[in-house]
């Protein structure tokens, strides 16, 4: 049997890790490690057209499917394209290897062409990153590489120079046994205790939501229901938390909706769940508040706590379900159902005023009916900006279907790419990019990668020819809109030549059957639709705190429209509010 190499020796460790895909650019520093995937049949080598691309497309994968994912770019400039999309896997807590190969060992700190220093450069982003300098570091370094995207949920890094990949493995090398998975994290008793006592001391509990609420659905609903507290959440909460939930009061932040702000701000208990939530001004400062969190270093960071409860949301609730009284006052409960249902009612009003006939069309529209016509269970990926703002308000989540953006990163151009690594865990299932003009254009050229690979995903295009959110913060702040403006070609047509299915929407009565008919075509599709620049709405007066950054409650915000199916949400738990 022939000897291994240090390249082959590395992609068997990833296989084992789990990885099933390794996306990237190739490059002849990374040529041994692309070649011994081409001679295993259990690992594939994607090829994307930008390593961001492969970057972005890897932590999707990996936020869809739980698994290490991995990316790769070659030396000096290649690797550096990986930094963004690195970036955001490891604020979205997504496990990804990154391979950053290296020019020649021997020429490492000699300035020599292409020369970085990857180990160096991809440190903030990632939980670990390391140089191979020697085949005996084989396989410790990459096992310990994996542990930590694995164990810590987020990125790990190793640079591997070419020659180095190339040279034989060494004899005998130590192979631990890899740690695939996470396990449950149950606070201690004591710190159980002091949550029982200050949920049974409050009068008014509301529960805010974040993406660690995963896997917790009925925990958290069952304690909202013992201790009648209304439930707010974080965008990455939203396809969490949002569904089959009769004390939904919507979402608080920059595209908050509905009561959100109101429940958190009037409770006298606060209890943060699994959330990072970036905008403290938000949250308030004089109520008692809880966090409850995987991760200790998030605990305390946005707001002083009374309490911070290191533990997993699921297991937490669990312990508390048993312990904590039955409330029986629903006042405040209801209260908060009442003025979010009343909020909602106000936008939905706003929204429909002829919107089926105006002209470009309104963007709230286009999410409205795609928000109808997509699958149950399929994977949205959102690209930041106004996409963002029509995904928070209209995609209704129901606990199969995954929405998936740079919520944390706030990167432009993420939707595609993480389209191309949603797609590729399950080709049946359907992925829709919500791409925005400015996204789509910055990264086009890997929409030629869903062709290569017939990759059925379908991507709507928001085109409002403009940096729709950019200039709003610049109205906000008082300045003249300058620089967002967007010279656009028929993106319909270029997907037609590049062999993909193609239709361009400028009337609301064509929308419909443009996007069925995109949803039946077997492969990659592409609706550019024309959507109104104007569709924001500045308010009679900008206060001082939209000038300093939008530090004002979800009641205020500036953008208007409506919130798609969310209303017959709200509607139906009214119901259930007791009439005096």
């Amino acid at each position: 049997m022939a000897k291994q190499n240090v390249a082959e020796q590395f992609v068997d460790i990833l296989v084992r890790a789990g990885v099933r895909r390794m996306y990237g650019v190739v490059g002849d520093s990374l040529n041994p490690v692309v070649d011994a995937i081409r001679r295993t049949g259990d690992i594939e080598w994607i090829q994307v057209r930008h390593e961001e691309t492969a970057a972005f497309a890897a932590g999707a994968e990996a936020q869809i499917t739980g698994r290490l994912a991995a990316c790769a770019g070659s030396c000096g400039p290649g690797n550096l394209h990986l930094i963004n999309g690195l970036y955001d896997a490891q604020r979205s807590m997504a496990p990804v290897l990154a391979l950053a190969s290296h020019i020649p060992s021997s020429e490492i700190g000699l300035g020599y062409f292409q020369e970085t220093h990857p180990d160096q450069l991809f440190r903030e982003c990632s939980h670990y990153s390391e140089l191979i300098s020697n085949p005996r570091q084989m396989p410790r370094l990459l096992q310990t590489a994996v542990q930590h995207a694995i164990g810590r949920s987020g990125v790990s890094v190793v640079a591997l120079p070419g020659d180095i990949a190339s040279q034989p493995a060494p004899e005998k090398a130590v192979e631990h046994a890899l740690v695939t998975a996470r396990p449950t994290v149950r606070p201690g008793d004591g710190e159980i205790e002091k949550l029982v006592r200050l949920v049974d001391e409050a009068d008014r509990v509301t529960l805010f939501c974040g993406s660690g609420t995963a896997g917790a659905h009925a925990e958290v609903m069952e304690f909202a229901g013992r201790v009648k507290a209304p439930i707010g959440h974080a965008l990455r909460g939203k396809e969490w938390i949002q569904y089959d939930n009769p004390y939904d009061v919507g979402m608080s932040g920059l595209l908050g909706y509905g009561a959100a702000y109101e429940a958190t701000h009037e409770c006298d208990l606060l209890i943060l769940l699994g959330t990072d939530f970036p905008y403290n001004a938000f949250l308030p400062d004089d109520v008692k508040i809880v966090q409850v969190d995987i991760r200790p270093e998030h605990l305390g960071r946005r707001s002083q706590l009374d309490l911070a409860v290191w533990g997993d949301v699921r297991e937490t609730l669990r312990a508390l379900n048993t312990r904590v009284k039955v409330k029986t006052d629903r006042r405040f409960l209801d209260r908060m159902l009442k003025k979010h249902a009343d909020a909602l009612e106000g936008v939905v009003k706003a929204y429909t005023r002829k919107v089926e006939k105006h002209t470009p069309i309104h963007p709230e529209y286009v999410a409205s009916i795609l928000d109808e016509l997509a699958d149950d269970n399929a994977v949205f990926t959102v690209d930041t900006g106004m996409c963002n703002v029509w995904a928070a308000r209209y995609l209704s989540p129901n606990g199969k279907r995954r929405i998936i953006g740079s919520f944390s990163h706030g990167s432009m151009a993420n939707a595609l790419p993480q389209a191309i690594g949603a797609q590729f865990t399950d080709r049946s299932r359907q992925v829709v990019s919500m791409s925005g003009d400015g996204g789509f254009s910055m990264l086009m050229g890997d929409f030629l990668t869903l062709v290569q690979y017939d990759l059925p995903v379908k991507v709507v295009l928001f085109n409002n020819s403009a940096l729709g959110m950019v200039e709003l913060e610049m109205l906000v702040s008082g300045l003249p809109s300058y620089g967002t403006t967007n010279r656009n070609p028929d993106f319909a047509a270029i997907a037609r030549a590049a062999g993909a299915y193609g239709v361009r929407v400028e009337k609301p009565k064509q929308l419909t059957a443009a996007l069925k008919d995109a949803f039946r075509h077997k492969g990659p599709a592409l609706v550019d639709v024309v959507t109104d620049p104007n569709a924001l709405s500045i308010p009679p007066r900008i206060s001082a705190e939209m000038v300093t950054g939008f530090a004002l409650s979800a009641s205020k915000i500036v953008l208007d429209g409506g919130v798609g199916r969310m209303i017959q949400m709200a509607r139906s738990n009214l119901r259930n509010v007791p009439r005096p």
